[in-house]
């Protein structure tokens, strides 16, 4: 196999399904069908044909994403089964094999997997923790030349819940119009803010921008695998093409739920219910890193569902603290090595609050013993 594996999926895949307490997801606690829609709503799913549907997306479901970003309608969308779709489809649509690539570091690591297998050129460019998780846009300045093809951008940032300022957004776009490089921004968890202030979109700000979005975070609606492409439409017809070899459409009902759920009133609704469960949610995990002392170190997510965490334990590996907290605690951790980073390991705050204070005694205590014993 040339392509090298996904750790953090992979791992996430075989043992968070297996343990009494899973605290790294990265979203939110998932709605039921129920909680979701109105009885009138659900009749309307519950009538709906089992067709293939349009292949690039419902018109209105479409039509709705487009009103997400400015200057942009349903020619400029393509619906995929969730952004990991989104992002394959994306990376064989802009860069050709052997292309330079420049991503944004810690990320979600899935574009650096595919370009590897492209045989791109790979440069990072890095969030520093000593500036609260702002980007070193110098490096950044320094790495891109007119050789580059791809900046890659996970804005809000996948593990650090770090959002770009208004002028490391501009600063980015003039770095990659002096390069004439494309920009490609994953806006997954855009609109899962902390502070209610919905992020701007990098889509309208440069002509050679691709984002990226889904249900899957932000949203709570990570079953129904639904995600979408934004762009320019000449590339987003040529990442159709792509889309048709791939998966060829999301499900039907996928299309009938989500053209609800992004209908003005319900989205809000849902982002309200989130935020309001981030914010409570990191209240509880500031304390109980608080009880620690100095064995944390946290700087505090300004969105998204997860938090990333440094602890003080020289000689602890990651993975293998969390190895054994899955197998002797019932409880499950992403290890910073997933990253690149060991010493970290990620902590999911948009679970229930009942469940995040049960998770997290049963961690502390599991902690505690580990190192009694290594």
């Amino acid at each position: 196999m040339n392509i090298p594996p996904f750790l953090l999926e992979r791992i996430q895949s075989l043992y968070e399904n297996t343990v009494e307490y899973n605290l790294t997801e990265s979203g939110f606690h998932p709605f039921t069908l129920e909680e979701l829609l109105s009885p009138d709503e659900l009749k309307l799913i519950q009538n709906t044909v089992l067709g293939y549907g349009q292949t690039n997306g419902s018109i209105p479901l479409r039509e709705t994403i487009a009103t997400l970003y400015p200057s942009c309608d349903s020619d400029h969308v393509l619906v995929t089964n969730g952004s990991a779709e989104a992002n394959f489809v994306a990376c064989h649509t802009l860069l050709d094999r052997g292309d330079e690539v420049i991503m944004m570091v810690p990320n979600y690591m899935q574009i650096w997997g595919i370009a590897a297998e492209m045989d791109c050129q790979l440069k990072a460019f890095h969030l520093k923790e000593e500036n609260n998780w702002a980007p070193d846009l110098d490096e950044l300045e320094r790495l891109t030349t007119p050789a580059t093809k791809m900046i890659v951008i996970c804005n809000p940032n996948n593990p650090t819940g770090y959002t770009l300022t208004a002028s490391e957004i501009d600063r980015i776009i003039a770095i990659a119009q002096k390069n004439d490089a494309w920009i490609f921004s994953d806006e997954i968890y855009r609109g899962a803010e902390l502070d209610g202030v919905e992020i701007e979109s990098f889509y309208g700000k440069y002509d050679k921008v691709m984002v990226n979005g889904g249900l899957s975070k932000a949203y709570a609606l990570p079953g129904l695998r639904l995600g979408w492409l934004v762009g320019p439409k000449e590339i987003i017809e040529d990442s159709w093409g792509y889309h048709d070899y791939t998966s060829i459409t999301a499900g039907i009902l996928s299309h009938k739920v989500g053209e609800i759920a992004l209908q003005p009133e319900k989205r809000l609704q849902i982002l309200n219910r989130n935020r309001k469960m981030l914010n409570e949610n990191l209240l509880v995990l500031q304390e109980w890193l608080a009880e620690k002392g100095g064995f944390f170190h946290f700087i505090p997510p300004k969105a998204g569902g997860m938090s990333f965490v440094r602890y003080h334990a020289p000689g602890v590996n990651s993975t293998e603290l969390s190895d054994w907290l899955r197998l002797n605690k019932s409880v499950f951790i992403v290890p910073g090595d997933c990253y690149g980073m060991d010493g970290y390991f990620r902590l999911g705050i948009g679970e229930r609050k009942s469940f995040l204070l049960e998770g997290l005694e049963r961690l502390r205590v599991g902690i505690e013993e580990y190192l009694r014993i290594h």
